[in-house]
């Protein structure tokens, strides 16, 4: 015989005698404590274990949320008085262009006032100065053309007028001639161009 058929034989006288599902009442008593000694085992050292692990892990999870709820609010926070300080400048730039816009015209209107008085000043600097060299070059050319007339007048006549006074006289009526004449042909001109 072999091997295998001296084990099935075994068994076979063997299962008679027992049944294979129901386990012996020894062997069941102490796997029943075993396990009750395991399950109080679990209950009393490694239970509190993974307690103590959960909550510090719920914990952790838990600070690690109101940390970031934390910051996000203060990260919000800094973002609102960023936006607002950058209105502030913003507003404060526009502020001083404005102020800057409205000196700038008034430079310009104060240099275009300063400017205009000057060449008011020089206009009535150089009227006045003409005025001055006018009566200058008239009253310088009356006495020449005074000489020259009673020259003239001596040279025509033959002989020099004696009285001085005659002098005066006969070369202030001479040059007024002279000028009635010059504002005629002044005013001709002046009268026909218009």
């Amino acid at each position: 015989m072999s091997v295998t058929s001296t084990v099935l034989l075994a068994a076979a006288e063997h299962s008679d005698d027992e049944n294979v599902l129901v386990p012996p009442v020894g062997e069941l008593i102490i796997g029943i404590v075993s396990f009750g000694l395991l399950v109080a085992f679990f209950f009393w050292k490694v239970k509190p274990q993974i307690q103590t692990f959960y909550a510090a892990r719920t914990e952790r999870i838990e600070g690690g949320l109101a940390r970031a709820e934390a910051a996000q609010a203060e990260a919000q926070a800094l973002l609102e008085q960023y936006r607002a300080q950058l209105a502030e400048a913003r507003a404060e730039a526009s502020r001083i262009r404005d102020e800057a816009a409205v000196q700038g015209r008034q430079i310009v209107a104060e240099l275009r006032a300063q400017a205009d008085r000057e060449v008011a000043e020089i206009r009535v600097r150089g009227e006045a100065q003409l005025a001055a060299e006018r009566s200058q070059i008239v009253n310088s050319l009356r006495s020449e053309l005074g000489g020259v007339a009673l020259e003239l007048a001596t040279k025509i006549v033959g002989h020099e007028l004696a009285r001085p006074d005659e002098h005066v006289r006969l070369i202030d009526d001479f040059i007024a001639a002279l000028d009635a004449s010059g504002d005629a042909t002044a005013a001709a001109p002046a009268g026909s161009g218009g």
